[in-house]
C-alpha cells in the first residue's frame, strides 16, 4: 500500500481546500492505492509516488497504541507526565521490563516482587495491588493486540517540591507501555567489550531496577561505538559484575559460574531461571568473583536477559569463543519454558 500524491490545478477562487495548498497555487491531492509504486509510476508520469508503509503498517497508523498511565488507558501521544515528576528530575523511581509471550507475562510474580521490594526500600507506595496491576497489564496487551512484546512498567515517586527531599511527593506515577519483542536470531550470539565504566561493589541500590542507569548508558555507548552488542561492567574492586542489561555467566569444565550478588549486580529474574535450568540438567552452578583476564580462559560465555533469554557470547574484546553444547542445552530448556505452558 502506498500514497500517490497528485498535483492538480487550483480553481483560482481561493476557496479553502481540505487537501491543503501547494506551490504555485496548486492543490495537493492524495489517494491510497494497492500494489507497488514502482509499477504505478510509469503509468502515471505526472504523479509523485511515495511508498510509505506496507498494509500492516497502514493499519498500525490508523490504530493508536495505548499506554496505561495512573489508572487510565490513553493513546501514547497523550500519555504525558509533569516536568516536575521526580522520576524525570532525579531518576527517583523504579522500572521492570517483562517479556510477553502468547499474551501472558513471563515470570510476572518475580518481576513484581522485585518492584515491590524496591518500592519498599525507596519508600514509594505502590498505587495498585499486584493483582490489579496484572489485570491492567492483561488489558493493555489485549487492547493493543500485542501478544508477543515487551512490557515496560515504570514507577516514580511523582510530583513534589523542588529539592532532593522526597517528603512532599504524596502521589506516585505509574505507567505501563508495550513495544514489539526483539527479533531473535537463531541462535543469538553477541559480541562483548569490557567497558571503562565501573560500578560500586556491595551497593544496595543495585538490587533493584532504579530509573537512574547512567553507568549502563555510558557503557552501552562504548559498546555501540565499538560495534559490539553489549558491554561488560567491572566493579570498583576490578571484578566482573554484569552487562548493561544482562547478567553474565561463564562455563568451565562442565560447570556454570556467575558473579555473586555482592559484586554489585542486579538479581536478574532470568538469572534465577538459569539457576533452575542448571539444577534440572544437573549442571553445577557456582557464584564466584573473576577478573577479566581469567574470564578469557573460560570454555564459553553467555548472558541472561529478560528481553532475549539466554544469549551466547561469540567474542569478548576481540577474543572468539567456541560454541558450547552446554550453553545450547540451557538455551533449549529456556526456550521450552517460554514457549511451553509454564510461564505464569
Amino acid at each position: 500500500m502506498f500514497f500517490v500524491v497528485q498535483p492538480v490545478e487550483s480553481s483560482g477562487d481561493n476557496s479553502p481546500s481540505p487537501w491543503g495548498e501547494g506551490r504555485g497555487g496548486r492543490i495537493i491531492r492524495a489517494r491510497m492505492s494497492l500494489g507497488s509504486w514502482k509499477e504505478a509510476a510509469p503509468k502515471n508520469p505526472g504523479y509523485t509516488c511515495i511508498e510509505i508503509y506496507f498494509l500492516q503498517c497502514w493499519f498500525s497508523l490508523k490504530r493508536s497504541v495505548l499506554v496505561f498511565l495512573n489508572g487510565k488507558f490513553v493513546p501514547e501521544e497523550r500519555a504525558v507526565i509533569s516536568v516536575f515528576d521526580r522520576g524525570f528530575l532525579y531518576g527517583d523511581g523504579l522500572f521492570e521490563a517483562i517479556r510477553i509471550f502468547n499474551g501472558r507475562p513471563f515470570r510476572w510474580r518475580e518481576h513484581i516482587e522485585r518492584l515491590r521490594s524496591g518500592a519498599e526500600f525507596l519508600k514509594i507506595k505502590l498505587p495498585f495491588s499486584p493483582r490489579r496491576l496484572r489485570a491492567f497489564a492483561d488489558e493493555l496487551i489485549a487492547r493493543n493486540k500485542m501478544p508477543d512484546s515487551l512490557l515496560r512498567l515504570s514507577l516514580s515517586r511523582g510530583v513534589g517540591l523542588p529539592g532532593y527531599g522526597p517528603e512532599n511527593a504524596p502521589v506516585p506515577t505509574l505507567a505501563m507501555s508495550l513495544r514489539p519483542a526483539p527479533k531473535q536470531e537463531n541462535p543469538p550470539q553477541w559480541k562483548l567489550i569490557t567497558s571503562s565504566v565501573r560500578i560500586a561493589a556491595n551497593d544496595p541500590l543495585v538490587r533493584f531496577k532504579t530509573c537512574n542507569k547512567l553507568p549502563q548508558v555510558l557503557a552501552r555507548a562504548e559498546a555501540n561505538k565499538a560495534g559490539a552488542d553489549e558491554a561488560l561492567l567491572l566493579n570498583t574492586d576490578g571484578f566482573v559484575a554484569e552487562g548493561t542489561s544482562s547478567n553474565v555467566f561463564w562455563v568451565k569444565r562442565g560447570a556454570v559460574y556467575t558473579p555473586p550478588l555482592a559484586a554489585g549486580i542486579l538479581p536478574g529474574v532470568t538469572r534465577v531461571v538459569v539457576f533452575e535450568i542448571a539444577a534440572r540438567l544437573k549442571i553445577p552452578v557456582r557464584e564466584k568473583n573473576i577478573r577479566p583476564k581469567d574470564m578469557m580462559q573460560a570454555d564459553g560465555l553467555f548472558l541472561s536477559i529478560s528481553s532475549r533469554g539466554v544469549v551466547e557470547v561469540s567474542s569478548l574484546d576481540g577474543k572468539a569463543f567456541q560454541n558450547s553444547k552446554l550453553i545450547a542445552e540451557v538455551r533449549r530448556v529456556y526456550h521450552n519454558l517460554l514457549f511451553g505452558p509454564i510461564h505464569t
